[in-house]
């Protein structure tokens, strides 16, 4: 927990904006099942996977594979990483069209002077490979850190019960491997059959990304710096400019909801926590929560704010992390900016101080 500086005071700002929502399926502790008949699914696939370019440029050929079974699939694989390298997040890498997927491809689009496209164009595609010749895909061996932990039994369902936690630490191996490497669980499991992701050892296939790390980051390098933040309501997602108002980074965003809709108008960065711990008061009355007195909940990546909180100059407002990256773009939020904890570490890392925040809708 953060203990100095100005950051002393930021878990107690993070007063409205954790959801609970999904909360039921963390109590259990356990991940979902594995993604079945995902045979092709290899690292050698993802690494060759190329655009067939026999069809019209935006024609269904052109998009990156949505299968009628929403399987995983090898090259909507390969594109997500080559934006989430690009700084165009697609969000939880999962091998599947979405809206975050798209959202990301039209932004990288326009950002290479493109034609506005959600759908994967030749074009487009080569513009996205030539921004990187490394495998897409990589091998990576489990270590005993990795297995040994410390990890939480179960996330509680409550809030309440969430603060007599110790650490909102993650659950198991997978959880922790998957967020590390920006996929979904279930890509984790579809990319490794039958590999016990629990062992020592174990070598096993994961997006070639560069890892979530942990702590306060005060050593790692900061560059570009993010002058300028905007925040579509309607789009949902956060854009990162720097100071000449060069397009930086893309990051899909759950973004308030209708009973607690997000601010409008423009803020500043405060600061930044990481690690936070989170504060709730029962002044905000969220569903289900029936403590009447404040309460906190320890750091880690399952803390309802996630490992980040960049604290916004509108009172009890952020731009954070989150327990459930896969849901990051699909759900709704208690009115702050909820990114996965990968994506709100990397704007963390390179925001400055004083920088602008505009709140955008249509």
């Amino acid at each position: 927990m953060l203990r100095h500086g100005w950051v002393l005071g930021l878990a107690g700002l993070a007063l409205a904006c954790a959801s609970t929502a999904g909360a039921a399926e963390k109590a259990k502790g356990k991940d979902a099942g594995k993604v079945a008949g995902t045979d092709e699914l290899t690292l050698e696939a993802v690494n060759a996977a190329t655009l067939d370019k026999g069809g019209d440029k935006g024609g269904d050929k052109g998009r990156a594979r949505k299968r009628d079974d929403d399987k995983p699939d090898a090259l909507t694989v390969k594109v997500q990483v080559l934006l989430d390298r690009a700084r165009f997040s697609p969000g939880a890498i999962d091998g599947r069209d979405g809206d975050n997927l798209q959202g990301a491809l039209a932004a990288f689009a326009a950002a290479q002077g493109l034609p506005a496209a959600k759908s994967l164009t030749p074009d487009l595609f080569d513009k996205l490979q030539a921004t990187s010749g490394e495998p897409v895909a990589t091998a990576y061996t489990i270590s005993e850190d990795d297995v040994k932990g410390p990890f939480v039994e179960k996330i509680p369902a409550k809030m309440e019960d969430q603060a007599d936690l110790e650490a909102m630490g993650y659950t198991n191996p997978r959880e922790m491997l998957a967020e590390r490497f920006h996929m979904s669980r279930d890509l984790l499991s579809a990319l490794n059959p039958g590999k016990p992701l629990d062992k020592a050892g174990t070598v096993i296939t994961v997006a070639a990304v560069p890892p979530l790390e942990r702590g306060k980051a005060k050593d790692l390098p900061r560059s570009p710096k993010v002058a300028r933040i905007t925040v579509d309501k309607t789009s949902r997602d956060v854009r990162a400019f720097d100071k000449a108002g060069k397009l930086l980074a893309y990051y899909p965003a759950s973004i308030g909801s209708e009973e607690k809709p997000a601010p409008d108008g423009e803020a500043k960065v405060k600061g930044i926590a990481f690690e936070p711990s989170y504060t709730y008061d029962p002044k905000y009355r969220f569903a289900g929560v029936k403590a009447k007195s404040k309460f906190s909940i320890k750091p880690g990546p399952n803390n309802p704010v996630g490992l980040v909180w960049i604290d916004l100059s509108i009172p009890s407002y952020g731009i954070h992390g989150t327990p459930e990256p896969e849901k990051v773009g699909k759900t709704e939020s208690h009115g702050c900016i909820r990114l996965t904890n990968w994506d709100a570490r990397d704007l963390a890392l390179h925001v400055v101080r004083g920088a602008k925040v505009e709140f955008k809708a249509e």
